[in-house]
C-alpha cells in the first residue's frame, strides 16, 4: 500500500510568494519614486502594483492545485 501523496497546496509557500512580490513591488516603487522626487508616492504605487502582482503570481503558481 502506498502512502498518500502530499498535498500540492502550501499556504506558507503561497504567503511567502505573495509577500516577496509585494516587497519587490514596494522596493521598485520607492526606487522609481526616489528618482522622480517622491519616494512616498512611489512606495504607495508600488504597494498597489505589488498586491496585484502577488495575487497573480500565487494564482499562476497554484492554479492546478484545485
Amino acid at each position: 500500500m502506498q502512502a498518500a501523496s502530499p498535498s500540492s497546496q502550501n499556504p506558507a509557500g503561497a504567503g511567502g510568494l505573495l509577500l516577496a512580490v509585494l516587497v519587490a513591488g514596494i522596493g521598485v516603487g520607492v526606487l522609481v519614486g526616489w528618482l522622480a522626487g517622491s519616494p512616498g508616492v512611489g512606495a504607495l504605487i508600488g504597494a498597489v502594483i505589488g498586491i496585484l502582482g502577488g495575487i497573480y503570481a500565487v494564482y499562476r503558481r497554484y492554479r492546478g492545485a484545485f
